[in-house]
């Protein structure tokens, strides 16, 4: 994690998200970039991205001085001490300019606050939500309320425990190690898709065969569906943090169904990271 990307829309739980990337930068002495997307008409970006003039276009200039200035005063914030943040503009749309931020700078991480159940609204519109948590090549965290001091003692981990989730598995590990966190693996049971418990047991010890990390226990959760069994459970142990696998645009792995993934980023109370299968 020696690149976060953070994208923000100067609110405050774009600023709860900075916060933490801020603490994960300092555990691996990386770097932050802030990323600002500019709504402007289609023909202003055009021009602004490389037409003869589009640089000067006064709207457009104005603009850029506004979030210059926001950018301004967000990095005096005290937690930004010593780290290394790097101002980024992007007059493409919310996930192109998220998508393209990622490949040119190589980020490892991307961290973006939610307002709640009503989703990302007032920071991203509509579809861009689904874009950037199902599809992000890379992990994506999620945060609702401010963290003064980041920690992740409790971290659930949710799936079906098929092996195209292993690769997902080894980056929660990852992420755990550095905070020395208890692993909670979860199966939820549902009536429509039911699993007795010594085959779901089974299925995950066969799962973690092989895997380094002792800091575990095994959860098989009965519920209505999969999304209240995670949201449930992860409030029976007052979980930390919930990891999810998405399978991008092919939905969200065999276990889950519909819109999950972005469902349950917007329900919990908890910060989410999910992993791109």
């Amino acid at each position: 994690m020696k690149k976060i990307l953070v994208p923000t829309d100067f609110s405050k739980q774009a600023e709860y998200a900075l916060e933490i990337a801020a603490q994960l930068a300092k555990i691996h002495n990386g770097e932050i970039y802030l990323l600002h997307m500019l709504e402007l008409p289609l023909n202003q970006i055009q021009e602004v991205g490389g037409g003869p003039g589009g640089a000067e276009l006064p709207e457009a200039m104005a603009f850029m001085q506004i979030a210059h200035n926001k950018f301004e005063d967000l990095l005096k914030a005290y937690y930004l001490k010593d780290i290394t943040v790097h101002e980024t503009v992007s007059f493409h749309q919310t996930f192109e300019g998220i998508k393209d931020t990622c490949k040119e700078h190589d980020i490892d991480l991307i961290v973006m606050g939610s307002h709640g159940a009503s989703g990302f609204k007032e920071m991203f519109i509509g579809s861009n939500t689904e874009k950037v948590v199902r599809t992000s090549d890379i992990p994506v965290l999620v945060i609702k309320n401010k963290h003064s001091n980041f920690k992740v003692n409790d971290f659930v981990f949710a799936s079906d425990f098929k092996n195209d989730n292993k690769e997902t598995y080894r980056q929660a590990l990852d992420l755990a190690k550095i905070f020395n966190s208890k692993i909670h693996l979860l199966f939820v049971n549902t009536a429509s898709n039911f699993t007795t418990t010594a085959k779901a047991n089974e299925r995950i010890l066969a799962f973690i065969k092989g895997f380094d990390y002792s800091n575990y226990n095994i959860n098989i959760f009965n519920d209505e569906s999969v999304e209240k069994g995670i949201l449930n459970f992860s409030h029976s142990i007052d979980a930390d943090l919930i990891g999810i696998s998405t399978h991008g645009r092919q939905g969200i792995s065999h276990f889950f169904n519909g819109s999950i993934s972005e469902d349950l980023v917007n329900h919990a109370k908890r910060p989410v990271i999910t992993f791109k299968i």
